[in-house]
């Protein structure tokens, strides 16, 4: 595995090492002790996997009391997978990073806690599983709008497709300090 450091340098992009032949491929998707020396030292509790179809965004979200670091693949499909900082004394503080994750480059995004996550499928379909380091907590749910005029996130989609709860999300410069990490 290569581990990189995206433009916010508390984001990782991991690209695997793959071996194809004609019979498919294989890599290695997980390994916890070569994220300990690259500075990933995350216990994950959960993993999720979704199902969503091209121009489908869903985010921004985070968890505030049960913070959540986040380990993003896209097993099939094209996703461009979005993680903004939500740390108010970070120096990136409102900044985000964008990836292009799909099933061909097998890359992964780790984001660390106290970041509001989300993706858009730029392919007709995508499966994405993600690894959490904490439980889903709706109590400790938080979000931000998709299209925060502060943020400025070009998705790449054409026609967006939103859960109501993602249509409603507030805007980051209305966000409270307990909404926040400090």
């Amino acid at each position: 595995m290569k581990i990189i450091d995206a433009r916010i340098p508390d984001i990782k992009i991991i690209d695997p090492v793959v071996f194809e032949d004609d019979r498919g491929y294989f890599l290695e998707s997980f390994r916890t002790e070569l994220l300990k020396e690259n500075g990933i030292d995350v216990h994950f509790v959960q993993d999720n996997i979704s199902k969503s179809f091209r121009d489908t965004i869903r985010g921004l979200h985070y968890q505030k009391e049960k913070p959540q670091a986040k380990l993003v693949q896209c097993m099939k499909g094209a996703i461009l997978d979005v993680a903004v900082d939500v740390r108010k004394n970070s120096k990136t503080f409102g900044n985000y990073v964008a990836v292009k994750l799909t099933e061909e480059n097998h890359r992964q995004l780790f984001i660390p806690e106290g970041f509001a996550h989300g993706f858009s499928v730029v392919s007709d379909e995508a499966i994405v599983h993600y690894k959490c380091s904490e439980y889903y907590d709706q109590a400790s749910e938080r979000g931000i709008r998709w299209d925060d005029p502060l943020i400025r996130i070009n998705w790449d989609v054409s026609r967006p497709i939103l859960s109501e709860k993602d249509r409603k999300q507030p805007l980051f410069s209305s966000l409270k300090d307990e909404d926040i990490f400090l």
